[in-house]
């Protein structure tokens, strides 16, 4: 079973900045393609894509996201970050990582259905 455990959130005023981190228990079978995600869900909303990033590196991003987010990971030490700028108090949401497997190294989604396992969250509150 894979555990991811999200950090980094807390509140901030419009414009500024901060930085999640979500730590990953190694897959055990070393011969998969491993593609990691943030998402987010507001409350009444539906879970969204923020940002995504395949084993080899390819990245997806939200629209809404753009140019103020950077999402990047660090293999060795099984971390997934998400460095978030100019923040809106649109961005205000319950943040999620999560995990899935790809037949290629290339592949990325931002499809929330696609991700098997899921981290429980971290709160981001952006005020005006």
């Amino acid at each position: 079973q894979v555990q991811l455990v999200e950090s980094g959130g807390g509140s901030v005023q419009a414009g500024g900045s901060l930085r999640l981190s979500c730590a990953v228990s190694a897959y055990t079978d070393s011969n998969v393609y491993v593609y990691m995600g943030w998402f987010r869900q507001a409350p009444g909303k539906v879970r969204e894509g923020v940002a995504a990033i395949a084993s080899d590196g390819t990245i997806k991003y939200g629209d809404s996201v753009k140019g103020r987010f950077t999402i990047s990971k660090d293999s060795a030490k099984n971390t997934l970050y998400l460095q978030m700028n100019s923040l809106k108090p649109e961005d205000t949401a319950m943040y999620y990582c999560a995990t899935g497997l790809a037949a290629f190294r290339f592949w990325v989604t931002l499809a929330r259905n696609a991700y098997k396992y899921w981290g429980q969250g971290t709160q981001v509150t952006v005020s005006s």
